[in-house]
């Protein structure tokens, strides 16, 4: 089957648990799919779901890190007050999107938007694009991104995360289930589509 692959990097990434609101910031190890389908939304410059295409990712990082943040808590009337929280973030992040269409590929390659990777100081660039072709095989390395609960053969550590956000105001977390969070990689022996030239197996989502 034939995707296009687009290497992106930065310079630090952040994932926010859902359940953190206030005091320590720790970052999800791997990207959810709410941030993958953020991104291609403001590459092409519309909201994007798992209705409009099939997506697979492999996330990784050179480690991780923490850093004290001053934030500015606001209330009313139009008063500020400061705050120092730690705040946790990968380093010298990588993404390989695996995008099903064209159309979508070719908005990396003038984005609309800017591409971030987590907050909005955490940009991200275009590394490469390219055509591969992915074939199923087993016994496969899956890691670096999210699989959904439960699954035959995949473990590890668990969080309820949406697939994307809706584009009214408030925005509003859709399609929220508990997802494996695969940091690491382990064999998988059921089929997936791979990449030889990465050596590794692809999570596809979407129809």
């Amino acid at each position: 089957m034939q995707f296009y692959r687009i290497h992106l990097k930065g310079w630090t990434a952040s994932f926010r648990y859902p359940v953190f609101v206030s005091g320590f910031q720790p970052t999800l190890p791997v990207p959810p799919l709410s941030t993958v389908f953020g991104l291609i939304s403001a590459a092409c410059g519309s909201m994007t779901t798992p209705e409009n295409l099939r997506v697979g990712y492999v996330f990784r990082s050179a480690g991780n890190a923490v850093d004290l943040e001053t934030i500015y808590e606001l209330s009313a009337p139009l008063t500020a007050k400061s705050n120092v929280c730690r705040r946790e973030f990968l380093f010298e992040p990588e993404l390989f999107l695996y995008l099903d269409r064209q159309e979508y590929a070719r908005s990396f390659q003038k984005p609309c938007y800017p591409l971030l990777m987590g907050r909005s100081s955490e940009l991200a660039t275009v590394v490469d694009i390219r055509v591969v072709d992915l074939e199923e095989r087993k016994g496969v390395s899956l890691g670096g991104t999210v699989v959904p609960f439960p699954t035959q053969g995949v473990h590890g550590p668990l969080q309820a995360l949406p697939t994307h956000f809706t584009d009214g105001i408030p925005r509003r977390a859709a399609g929220t289930r508990p997802f494996y969070l695969l940091k690491d990689f382990l064999e998988y022996s059921a089929a997936l589509p791979f990449d030889e030239e990465m050596d590794w197996g692809v999570w596809v989502y979407g129809t």
